[in-house]
């Protein structure tokens, strides 16, 4: 792994998925912790895809769906927060990762754009 954004959505997604085996083991909640783990994870995993995209064009369409994965991932994580899976402190760390991620993505993505 090279990029910060690579390390950063890989170290998000080890984060999703301990969150993942948290709530699944204290709440025997499964759907929204499903949908969180999903998109959480799909992030990096396409970030990682867009390394051999096939073209200028692929790349920039495989960070997009990173960049819709982690808009998902925050819904899932608000909805989390108000159904009182998770307390404020928690959301509030986890979803500044994915805000720093998010806003990572918007960069490299007009970037490309624009070059």
């Amino acid at each position: 792994m090279d990029s910060v954004l690579e390390q950063k959505s890989y170290k998000f997604a080890i984060r999703i998925v301990n969150l993942n085996k948290y709530l699944t083991k204290t709440f025997k909640e499964y759907t929204l912790c499903k949908q969180v783990l999903r998109s959480g994870t799909a992030i990096g995993a396409l970030i990682a895809e867009a390394q051999f995209a096939q073209s200028k064009a692929d790349f920039i369409n495989k960070l997009q769906i990173s960049l819709k994965e982690a808009n998902e991932c925050r819904y899932w994580l608000r909805l989390l927060l108000d159904c009182n899976y998770l307390n404020q402190k928690s959301f509030d760390d986890i979803n500044q990762n994915v805000e720093e991620i998010i806003k990572m993505l918007v960069s490299s993505i007009n970037t490309l754009k624009n070059n």
